[in-house]
């Protein structure tokens, strides 16, 4: 039997820049649902080894224990029915398919709650973030603070001249930046605005 809340499930969605306290945030709830003696089960994708591959990290160092996967089908035939609360870190490296089981198991009587970055290193939307904070009962957009002026910061700024979408890194390759100071795509992808002088 499928165990349910009496107003069912939802999800939540917790989004930001890099930096910008998201992982802190839903371990923070996560916390309080185990106080709370619900089950709780947490995952995070198999790429995500940057502090440690079985635990769900803050920049803060704030963990708790995660079960990593490798796509987002794996969460589903992972999670136990009795599970009353469903917690992934890192949404923007999985596939579409997040959507849907996230959905699913909202449908099911689960609280979902979801974390990830909604724009990539050029400011664009990152992988199922946008049609999750459509399909989400509640958005959070948490910000940094900017690495050049200290203003709030809602964009990732990349500080190599990597171009690939998926880098995985931290304050190495990264930094939080405001949308004044951010440059799309990296220092080395914005043009020259005063070329030199060819004629002379």
């Amino acid at each position: 039997m499928q165990p349910r809340t009496p107003w069912g499930g939802w999800v939540e969605v917790i989004t930001g820049s890099m930096f910008s306290g998201k992982s802190e945030e839903l371990i923070r709830r996560l916390r309080r649902a185990i106080i709370a003696k619900q089950r709780v089960q947490v995952f995070k994708p198999a790429l995500d080894d940057r502090f440690t591959a079985a635990q769900v990290v803050s920049h803060s160092r704030w963990r708790l224990e995660a079960e990593r996967v490798h796509k987002a089908a794996e969460i589903l035939e992972k999670v136990d029915p009795r599970t009353e609360v469903v917690g992934i870190d890192e949404a923007q490296f999985f596939d579409e398919e997040l959507v849907t089981i996230c959905s699913h198991m909202a449908d099911l009587g689960k609280r979902v709650i979801v974390a990830g970055l909604d724009m990539d290193f050029r400011g664009e939307p990152f992988g199922p973030m946008p049609k999750l904070l459509s399909i989400a009962e509640e958005v959070e957009k948490v910000h940094a603070i900017c690495a050049r002026c200290g203003a709030p910061a809602s964009y990732t700024q990349r500080l190599t001249q990597a171009q690939e979408q998926v880098v995985v890194g931290a304050a190495e390759i990264y930094e939080a930046r405001c949308r004044r100071c951010f440059e799309p795509g990296g220092p080395e992808a914005q043009p020259d605005l005063f070329p030199p002088d060819d004629e002379g």
